[in-house]
């Protein structure tokens, strides 16, 4: 029988691979300018910008209504991811029956979350101030602490709460960091900082001390009314020759 022999198939011929086509590199977006490398303000400057803030509102007042140190110290509470203004139309009559712990206990958690129910996280800080008029009649005589860290070992107390019932109940020259002064501080380049208490110490080092009292409501009201957050009112604004911030309108 004859031997079959089979011939191996051809191969294909290898077909050159593309080559890839050179990506172009994406033009590098300009690196904003950090506040940190602005001109540092002056001394001098710094006074000048409070001696404005004093001459244009000698006398700043918080917008939170109370009417002794416990309510002050509620309301500021209660003010956490609210507005004063919201704030201030709950308390009006909460305050007319409850404005002492002993009274607040009294009322209770139920009958308060009737109050302050159009406030948000109502319930969470309902339980907060019945548990912090608890501790004050317990710990401190009924009395609200003069120490920040009596202030701060309240339940739903901080130190932004601490330093503002401080200043405006005390008299302490104490700097609160809210939104506001926190975009001031940074914007502005008066205290850059990552966090609120990066700004706080940092301003509490730059302001002259006989600013240092009402120095938290000036920059609160000068960001809440000017310096806003998306459309700043550079055109209007007191110190806008001295501002640092690089996209400044004016």
């Amino acid at each position: 029988m004859a031997k079959i022999t089979r011939k191996p198939a051809p191969r294909k011929a290898a077909v050159p691979k593309k080559k890839a086509k050179p990506v172009a590199a994406k033009p590098k977006a300009p690196a904003k300018k950090s506040l940190k490398a602005t001109r540092p303000w002056t001394p001098a400057e710094i006074h000048e910008v409070f001696s404005r803030f004093r001459k244009a509102n000698p006398e700043p007042k918080g917008e939170l209504e109370h009417v002794n140190p416990f309510t002050l110290l509620v309301a500021v509470v209660l003010s956490a991811q609210a507005t004063d203004a919201g704030v201030n139309k709950a308390t009006r009559a909460l305050f007319e029956v409850a404005d002492t712990p002993q009274k607040m206990l009294d009322l209770g958690e139920e009958r308060l979350r009737e109050y302050i129910k159009t406030i948000g996280l109502y319930r969470t800080k309902a339980r907060n101030v019945i548990a912090l008029s608890a501790k004050l009649l317990s710990e401190f005589g009924g009395q609200v602490p003069r120490t920040r860290a009596g202030i701060e070992s309240l339940p739903g107390a901080g130190r932004k709460t601490a330093n503002v019932v401080l200043n405006m109940a005390f008299g302490e020259h104490t700097m609160a960091v809210d939104t506001h002064v926190f975009r001031v501080g940074n914007r502005t380049g008066l205290a850059p900082g990552k966090t609120p208490l990066e700004v706080e110490l940092g301003l509490e080092k730059v302001i002259p001390a006989e600013f240092m009292l009402h120095a938290h409501h000036w920059l609160i009201l000068h960001g809440r009314y000017t310096c806003l957050a998306r459309k700043p009112r550079c055109e209007v604004c007191l110190i806008n020759d001295l501002c640092r911030w690089p996209e400044k309108t004016v």
